[in-house]
């Protein structure tokens, strides 16, 4: 496979985990729109049937015997900023779309006039079983999507990545609020180690689905060793408890933990002065750990060192926000 490109290091805006949703399409006869905004690339089971036809964990529309083309709407799980998709054809072989297209629109409700569609991806090609990596340029905020398929066929997965947007403006001074989560522009921007499970999934909604659904570094035999991860807050604010789950992780959870914060930019954490939130303190196994922090100075960045390795499900930074 090419190598990925750098938009997928951003946020899967359309992820089931964060929320998105397919809506509406024309048709998914053979397998449901349901499957397009699940994780990973899909699988395949030789032997399995339905009264449908064959099995495929995917989109799968039928052969289109009249004019036009089918297609599915989704609503992102955050409204944001697209900066690249991947339409995904895995084990779709001789049942692919030969072209996609995809537009973007930004409404409360998608089928009301107000809703303008503006395309972002033209009339693309696509081949079988493939990953296809599409740059998207343009900065403006989206809510929704929607995927065209020309004329028919199966789509195995399509994320979109790109940068939450968050209304600040509409939250108040004094709101209690997750700084960290997902879904308020929060980002795991750099760790030491995710050997298991991507940093990604310790700021996403609800509580972990299984052990993957987390950030799970590995075995490090090395002694007195620390893993860490750095979360990029939605907003600067001020922080007053932390959340540390180890939902899931029984016989690998962190020994102890201790979290820091600072005030910086993406570009210059490497040199930023951290100062202490949570003292080192002992974890459980499966448990959620509630640390009150004492602290009236606004922070930009949190960082959660485990020693010496093991998984956490999620981690929420609960405050408020700071100009």
């Amino acid at each position: 496979m090419d190598k990925v490109p750098a938009f997928t290091s951003f946020i899967n805006l359309a992820a089931e985990k964060l929320g998105g949703k397919t809506l509406e399409c024309t048709d998914d006869f053979f397998a449901p729109m349901e499957n397009l905004l699940k994780p990973g690339r899909g699988i395949f089971i030789i032997d399995k049937y339905t009264e449908f036809g064959k099995w495929m964990d995917g989109w799968e529309s039928r052969r289109k015997r009249i004019e036009g083309h089918d297609w599915c709407i989704i609503e992102l799980g955050a409204k944001g900023v697209i900066k690249g998709i991947d339409v995904d054809t895995n084990h779709f072989l001789g049942n692919h779309p030969p072209h996609c297209s995809i537009e973007a629109c930004n409404s409360k409700d998608f089928s009301t006039t107000e809703a303008v569609w503006t395309e972002i991806l033209p009339k693309s090609p696509l081949n079988p079983g493939s990953q296809h990596f599409f740059e998207i340029i343009n900065d403006k905020t989206w809510s929704h999507i929607k995927l065209h398929i020309y004329p028919d066929g199966g789509v195995a997965r399509l994320k979109v990545y790109g940068e939450v947007k968050k209304d600040w403006d509409m939250v108040t001074e004094d709101e209690i609020i997750d700084l960290a989560a997902a879904s308020n522009g929060g980002k795991s921007i750099a760790c030491n180690d995710m050997f298991f499970s991507h940093m990604d999934n310790l700021i996403m909604p609800g509580k972990g689905v299984n052990m993957g659904d987390g950030w799970e570094t590995k075995r490090n035999r090395t002694p007195n060793n620390v893993d860490w991860v750095i979360v990029r807050l939605g907003h600067k604010g001020i922080i007053n408890t932390i959340n540390v789950d180890t939902h899931h992780f029984k016989g690998n959870f962190p020994d102890t933990c201790m979290i820091e914060a600072c005030i910086s930019d993406d570009a210059s954490i490497a040199s930023a002065e951290w100062h202490p939130l949570v003292e080192r303190s002992k974890l459980k196994a499966h448990s959620e750990h509630n640390f009150k922090v004492d602290n009236d100075q606004p922070v930009t960045h949190v960082r959660l060192n485990i020693y010496p390795d093991g998984g956490i499900s999620r981690m929420r930074v609960i405050g408020t926000k700071s100009m």
